[in-house]
């Protein structure tokens, strides 16, 4: 059995490992069965494509193994091949390649065969292999890497006539090494630096060379760099703090010392420069997490040594610190930061503090004072509404809630019911068709991304059927994701139909499987179906064998010690943890744990779900921080966690969605968030 351990796709970067289902190729075969059926089916808007070069299977010779057992064998030594490459290992990938000259994957023998020695291939080798696979993802990816690779080698040259060859890269190092290359040249680019360098730990290399070179010449300022510096020390980025020390002219040992060891840094003292002083602020915020107190007494002491800049930005570490606790100071905290230069993280605490607070002029306050890029997120802009509706100008309140209303999420709904509209489902689109369905399936990139699925690499079947998908019209999306559907692969036919902005299927985008295990279920426990199918949309996006990092398994997630748990209290005496991802016993044992944590939690969703994703220990504890009866959706904005706060809205949205869909009737989201009263009581729960 291959297990695989990848990045989630679709939330807050959870690891998963996942197992293909078992009825991965029904959906293959009937596309395939289907073929000569549909030869006579009219024309359709989506283009026949000619099958995948190479992907045709060989003619056994006479004596040869079944085809089969060949297949089999080639598929072990593509994965091989695949873990030589990951491990650098060129002659090992040398040789597996060498035995798979005719293999279904082609390209990315290629590619595994040349990566783990792209530093000492010539320009021209690479070349054969981008010409050779053009247009496909595979050879998409080989040019960042070789991308990376020029930009380490300040290979401008070849860096620049290959990025002008590149899809638009996400990659942050790539974008950081195709500004040093312009500032090599000696053009301007700090202003669409400035929109790069937001996030530290991210910066490697590349973004390192691009800040000094910038520094060298002056681009960036002295201030800049200091704000660099603190924006390092608030994301505990060691490194970049690190480099971002030397080229202020401060200590780099001290600067790491007010990451990881903020107490060191503080007995120092705060120094007698301006960096000194705001890598002893950066300590001070570090500290600030662990201890409040000692935080405080710490910048009073040292106030007068301080420029009133200095200690409003000391002030604002502080306060950041109190938010992420929602200690009650912290809006006190923030008061005193006026004036400060905040960072877009201590923006939103301070709006969310505010809204808590239901200081609603501080909110608008806030929000306005955001860079446009974080003002224009739809919270943000929600938010802005209602401060603006508090204020009496409604006109303004609902121009924004306009902007956001057609958006089919968390705030898109709640800005609907601020007009006046409820929750519906919008009519879906004619069915697609079978000829439409097998075009999608003829499509190169589809078939590999099939292939992948087949051996278990979900990464790369993803970014296979992302390259397929990523040029299509709306009928080609729904049609893609009725394929995904016929293959089981329920994640990719939700992720592809949401793209579709006039053609809608909201069956494909909440779909509702399992429902003859699910719907009894629930029904015994008297819990909300909507609610859980939403909560396992969030969990899982229906990938029945989906296993955490942390070791949740199944469709609804569960820990095996929770499992164990709610099994010994529903009498479930042979539980093992291996029966976690078996489909009855782990949606029963999930939605058992669902039942009793919003029991626990007075009947209450939201706390409900958050102490499903965060554990019921620290759902009590936000609710205990409570001292009068707070607005359901104020109380999911300031969640601490950012992991918890994206879930409970997805989930609280998605559940609205299923609502409307199962009932055939307008939904209020508002009313399903509720209002959320301070704590009295309720047993714990793991």
């Amino acid at each position: 059995m291959v297990f695989l351990i990848c990045r989630s796709w679709f939330d807050e970067g959870l690891s998963f490992v996942f197992l293909l289902p078992k009825n991965f190729l029904a959906g293959a075969v009937l596309a395939a069965a289907s073929a000569s059926v549909l030869a006579e089916a009219p024309p359709a808007t989506v283009p026949t494509v000619p099958p995948v070069p190479g992907a045709t299977s060989v003619p056994a010779a006479p004596g040869a193994a079944p085809v089969n057992e060949v297949s089999r064998a080639e598929d072990d030594t593509f994965l091989l091949l695949r873990e030589a490459a990951r491990q650098n290992d060129s002659a090992r990938a040398n040789a597996l390649a060498s035995r798979l000259p005719n293999y279904v994957l082609a390209s990315y023998v290629d590619y595994y065969r040349l990566k783990p020695r792209l530093r000492e291939a010539s320009a021209d080798e690479i070349r054969a292999v981008l010409l050779r696979h053009q247009g496909t993802a595979v050879a998409d990816r080989l040019r960042t890497d070789w991308l990376l690779e020029l930009g380490r080698a300040r290979d401008w040259n070849n860096f620049d006539r290959e990025l002008a060859q590149a899809a638009r890269s996400d990659d942050v190092q790539v974008r950081c090494y195709a500004l040093l290359a312009r500032a090599a040249h000696g053009e301007r680019v700090v202003d669409e630096a400035r929109t790069l360098l937001v996030n530290p730990p991210a910066y490697g290399e590349g973004c390192a060379a691009l800040m000094a070179q910038l520094a060298q010449t002056g681009q960036l300022s002295q201030d800049e760099l200091l704000a660099q510096l603190r924006l390092a020390g608030e994301m505990t980025a060691t490194g970049p703090s690190r480099r971002i020390a030397q080229l202020v002219g401060a200590s780099d040992t001290r600067a790491a010392q007010a990451v990881d060891v903020p107490a060191v840094a503080m007995a120092r003292g705060i120094g007698t420069t301006r960096a000194e002083h705001e890598i002893y602020l950066v300590a001070l915020g570090r500290m600030a997490r662990t201890s409040l107190k000692l935080a405080t007494v710490a910048l009073d002491k040292n106030s007068s040594k301080l420029s009133s800049e200095e200690r409003a930005i000391g002030w604002a570490n502080v306060a950041l610190a109190a938010s992420l606790v929602l200690a009650p100071e912290a809006y006190e905290y923030w008061q005193r930061a006026e004036g400060a230069p905040l960072t877009n993280f201590q923006r939103e605490w301070k709006a969310r503090i505010a809204l808590r607070r239901g200081d609603w002029k501080q909110v608008a306050a806030t929000i306005d004072a955001m860079p446009s890029p974080l003002r224009d997120e739809s919270g943000w802009v929600y938010w802005l509404g209602r401060a603006y509706a508090q204020q009496g100008r409604r006109e303004d309140a609902d121009a924004l809630y306009r902007r956001i209303a057609t958006q089919n999420n968390f705030y898109g709904q709640l800005a609907m019911e601020e007009l006046g509209e409820l929750v519906t489902i919008p009519p879906s689109a004619a069915p697609v068709t079978p000829f439409e369905v097998n075009q999608v399936a003829q499509l190169p990139a589809v078939r590999q991304a099939m292939k992948f699925y087949e051996l278990r690499l979900r990464p790369e079947g993803n970014r296979e059927w992302n390259w397929a998908t990523r040029s299509m019209n709306e009928r080609q999306l729904l049609a893609a994701a009725e394929y995904a559907r016929r293959n089981d692969l329920l994640d990719r036919m939700v992720e592809t139909s949401l793209r579709t902005r006039t053609e809608l299927d909201y069956n494909q985008r909440f779909p509702a499987p399992h429902n003859e295990i699910l719907q009894p279920t629930a029904k015994n426990l008297s819990l909300d179906t909507a609610w859980v199918y939403g909560l396992i949309r969030q969990e899982s996006r229906f990938i029945s064998d989906a296993r955490s990092g942390v070791g949740a398994s199944g469709l609804m997630q569960v820990m095996p010690a929770t499992g164990k748990w709610v099994a010994a209290k529903i009498g479930l005496t042979d539980f093992v943890h291996g029966m976690l991802s078996d489909l009855r016993t782990n949606i029963t044992l999930g939605a058992n744990y669902m039942n009793m944590v919003l029991e626990n939690n007075g009947g209450s969703q939201v706390l409900a779900t958050a102490a499903y994703n965060a554990g019921p220990a620290r759902s009590r504890t936000w609710r205990g921080l409570l001292d009068a009866p707070m607005e359901g959706a104020v109380f999911v904005e300031s969640i601490p966690f950012s992991e918890t706060r994206t879930y409970v809205r997805n989930v609280m949205s998605n559940a609205t969605n299923y609502a409307a869909l199962f009932e055939k009737r307008p939904q209020s989201l508002k009313a399903r968030l509720g209002t959320i009263t301070p704590r009295s009581g309720g047993a714990g729960l793991p």
